[in-house]
């Protein structure tokens, strides 16, 4: 993905989580950065898990490589791995924790 694209926009639909492999990408809500995403993180798991709107736009800030998880491989991996499904709900709690707060993640 190049620098600027946007991955995500608040409001539209979406079905995917995507991955950080390279790159980093500003989350905003309301115009506001709420967080940094870097190798390593995920985001687009909200709209993913509840079939609604994206709660955040995502714009990627430098040239990004992403891997691209479906509805139906995330739910896979999900299911497969209680890891994964622990660190997702650990992050999850932690930005809410921060949204809550007004904080930057």
């Amino acid at each position: 993905m190049p620098a600027g694209k946007p991955l995500t926009k608040t409001g539209g639909s979406g079905a995917e989580v995507l991955i950080v492999l390279s790159g980093t990408a500003i989350c905003q809500v309301h115009g506001i950065e709420v967080a940094r995403f870097g190798p390593g993180d995920f985001f687009g798991e909200v709209a993913t898990l509840d079939g609604g709107p994206r709660t955040a736009t995502v714009v990627a800030s430098t040239d990004m490589e992403v891997l691209v998880l479906s509805r139906l491989e995330f739910d896979t991996l999900v299911r497969s791995s209680p890891e994964v499904a622990h660190r997702i709900l650990r992050t999850m709690a932690r930005r809410l924790r921060h949204a809550n707060a007004g904080a930057v993640a």
